[in-house]
C-alpha cells in the first residue's frame, strides 16, 4: 500500500478514536480556493475573470457581505452561489481567508502590465459621431457600485443613454479627455478602462497593478498616470494605454518604499502630482518637453553628485515634507497644494494640514484644521472678492472654510454629522454637502449659501438610507444626489427651490460625473 494512503487511514483511525467526526473535517481554506475559485480569481487571488481577492483589494467589503456573496452569488455576473456545494463552516473558512494578506506579497511586472493591455482592431475617428442625440457635454458618466455598472445619462432629459458592465469595484472618479469625448476608469483592482462616448464602446483596457488608487489624465490628453498600493509605484501610459514607464515609490537613496496615495493632473502646470502614502514627499512629473532640470537635494558638493541634474520631462521633482499625505486640494492656479495625513504608524494622532508651495517646494503653512479633513472632496469659490477652499470633514460634522490668500480660517459650518462629498457651481450661490459618515444623519444633504457661508436648507430621504455625492448639471440649474443604497436612484433635485423633480433608479450610484464641469476644471467641483 502507498506510503500517503498509509498515513492518510492512521490520521482517520486517531481522529476517530478521539471521538472526531471525519465525515465533518474541514478543508483548508487554501485548497477550497484552488478547487472552487482559482480559475476565476486566480491561483494567488490576484484576479482573473475574477476581481482580486486581497485585503487591499476588499478593504471596502464588509466581511460579512462577501460571506453573503460566495453563499448566495452575484445575479447577471458569472459569480455562482456555493450554498449546498460547500458547508457554512467551509464559506465562513473562505470568506475569513480572503482577507488574510498573501506572503511573500504578489508582484506585478512590466510584462505583466503589457500582456494584460488589449486594444480595439476599429480604431476611433475624428469624423465619428455620437449614436445619441443629447449635448455631449452635458453628460453625466454614473459609477453604479451595486452592480458594478455604469450608466451615461442625458444632463438635459435625465434619461439613460446606455448602462453597461464595468470592471469590478470602480473607483468614484473617471477621468475625461481634454474634449470630453473619452473617459477612463480605474478599477480598485488596478484595471484602467478607457471608453469612447460617442461610439459607446470599449477602446482599451491595462491593468496597472494589483491594488490601484485613482488614475490621472494630462491636461493634453496624451498621458495617463495610475499610482498603486500594491505594488508601490506610479506607472506611466500613454491615450491608448500603452504602458511607456513605471516609477518605483521609494526614497532617493532607493532605501525606503511606499503606497501612493492619490494623483491628479495640474493642468496649468502641464505635470501630474502625487502623493505617498509612506514617505514624507510630494512628487511632480512634468510632460511639458520644455521642463526645467531636476536637482535632486542640496547643491553644495560637485563629489556627491548633487549638482548633476536630471531630465525634467518626464522625470520625479521631489517636494520634502513635514509628514505624508492621504490626500490633496490644488488651489486655482495649482501654485500650492493643501494635503493631510497621519504620520506612519500612528493611526491615533491627529492629521497635520499642510501648505506646499510646489513652485518653491517647501511648505510654508500648517492649518489646524480639526478632525480628518476630506481634501480630495474640497472646493473654491470666490467670497468678498478672494478665494477659498471649503472641505468637509470625516470624523467631525464641520465644513472649514479657509482664506487662501493668508491661509487662515474663515469659518467652521456645523453640520448635522461628518461627511465625504462637496460639491458648488459658478452658477449657483451654494454649496452642497452630506453627511455620509454620520450613523444618524447619513439621510441629509445640507445646503450653505456660499455668500453668507451659514446654512440655509436640507433635503432629506427616509431616516437609514444614505443622501450623498452631489453633481451638477452644466448650467449649474439642477443638483443630482445618489440615493446610495442597492435599490438606489439618481435624485435630480432643482438647484435654487432644493424641490426633488426626478428619479432614476440605479444600482447605489457612488458618483456621478458631469463631462462639462470635470473638462473645464468647473468652479465647485473637485479634481
Amino acid at each position: 500500500m502507498d506510503t500517503d494512503v498509509i498515513w492518510r487511514v492512521l490520521v482517520a483511525i486517531a481522529m476517530l478514536a478521539m471521538g472526531w467526526d471525519v465525515s465533518h473535517a474541514q478543508t483548508a481554506p487554501q485548497e477550497l480556493f484552488q478547487q472552487h475559485c482559482a480559475s476565476c480569481h486566480g491561483s494567488q487571488r490576484t484576479g482573473g475573470m475574477g476581481p482580486a481577492l486581497l485585503p487591499e483589494s476588499l478593504e471596502r467589503l464588509k466581511k460579512a457581505d462577501a460571506l453573503q456573496t460566495i453563499t448566495h452569488g452575484r445575479p447577471a455576473t458569472q459569480m455562482p452561489a456555493f450554498d449546498g456545494k460547500l458547508s457554512s463552516e467551509d464559506i465562513g473558512q473562505l470568506a475569513n481567508w480572503i482577507y488574510s494578506p498573501i506572503v511573500p506579497a504578489p508582484s506585478w511586472s512590466e510584462q505583466d502590465i503589457r500582456t494584460s493591455h488589449t486594444l480595439t482592431d476599429k480604431r476611433p475617428s475624428a469624423s465619428d459621431r455620437p449614436l445619441w442625440q443629447a449635448d455631449p457635454l452635458n453628460l453625466f458618466v454614473v459609477v453604479e457600485g451595486g452592480d458594478h455598472h455604469v450608466s451615461v445619462v442625458d444632463g438635459d432629459k435625465f434619461e439613460v443613454i446606455t448602462r453597461f458592465a464595468s470592471r469590478y469595484a470602480l473607483h468614484g472618479g473617471p477621468k475625461f479627455s481634454p474634449d470630453g469625448r473619452f473617459v477612463y476608469f480605474g478599477s480598485r483592482d488596478g484595471w484602467i478602462t478607457k471608453y469612447d462616448l460617442y461610439t459607446l464602446r470599449v477602446i482599451a483596457e491595462v491593468r496597472a497593478g494589483l491594488n490601484m488608487r485613482n488614475v490621472a489624465v494630462s491636461g493634453d490628453g496624451k498621458w495617463v498616470l495610475a499610482g498603486n498600493y500594491l505594488p508601490g509605484n506610479v506607472v506611466l501610459f500613454d491615450s491608448d494605454l500603452n504602458l511607456v514607464r513605471m516609477y518605483p515609490a521609494q526614497s532617493l537613496d532607493g532605501k525606503a518604499t511606499s503606497r501612493v496615495s492619490a494623483v491628479y493632473d495640474a493642468e496649468p502646470r502641464h505635470s501630474f502630482v502625487i502623493a505617498l502614502k509612506d514617505l514624507p514627499e510630494l512628487w511632480e512629473i512634468s510632460y511639458d518637453p520644455k521642463a526645467e532640470p531636476i536637482h535632486d537635494g542640496y547643491v553644495h558638493d560637485f563629489r556627491m553628485g548633487e549638482s548633476i541634474a536630471k531630465p525634467g520631462y518626464l522625470g520625479v521633482r521631489r517636494t520634502p515634507l513635514s509628514q505624508a499625505l492621504d490626500d490633496f486640494f490644488f488651489d486655482p492656479p495649482y501654485r500650492h497644494v493643501i494635503g493631510s495625513g497621519r504620520a506612519p504608524g500612528s493611526k491615533d494622532a491627529p492629521p497635520v494640514t499642510q501648505v506646499i508651495n510646489l513652485d518653491a517646494r517647501q511648505q510654508i503653512a500648517t492649518l489646524p484644521l480639526p478632525g480628518m479633513p476630506h481634501l480630495g472632496s474640497g472646493i473654491a469659490f470666490n467670497y468678498q472678492g478672494h478665494a477659498v477652499l471649503a472641505t468637509p470633514n470625516l470624523q467631525q460634522g464641520v465644513i472649514s472654510v479657509i482664506d487662501m490668500k493668508d491661509w487662515t480660517i474663515l469659518q467652521q459650518i456645523q453640520t448635522p454629522g461628518p461627511g465625504f462629498f462637496m460639491r458648488s457651481h459658478e452658477q449657483s450661490r451654494y454649496l452642497w454637502t452630506d453627511s455620509m459618515m454620520s450613523p444618524k444623519a447619513r439621510n441629509t444633504l445640507t445646503i450653505i449659501d456660499k455668500t453668507s457661508l451659514k446654512p440655509v436648507a436640507e433635503v432629506k430621504v427616509p431616516e437609514g438610507q444614505t443622501l450623498a455625492h452631489i453633481e451638477f448639471t452644466r448650467d449649474g440649474r439642477y443638483a443630482l444626489a445618489s440615493l446610495w443604497e442597492m435599490n438606489g436612484a439618481l435624485i435630480v433635485y432643482d438647484a435654487t427651490t432644493f424641490q426633488e423633480v426626478k428619479r432614476l433608479p440605479m444600482s447605489k450610484p457612488v458618483g456621478k460625473y458631469n463631462v462639462f464641469n470635470k473638462i473645464t476644471r468647473s468652479e465647485g467641483t473637485s479634481h
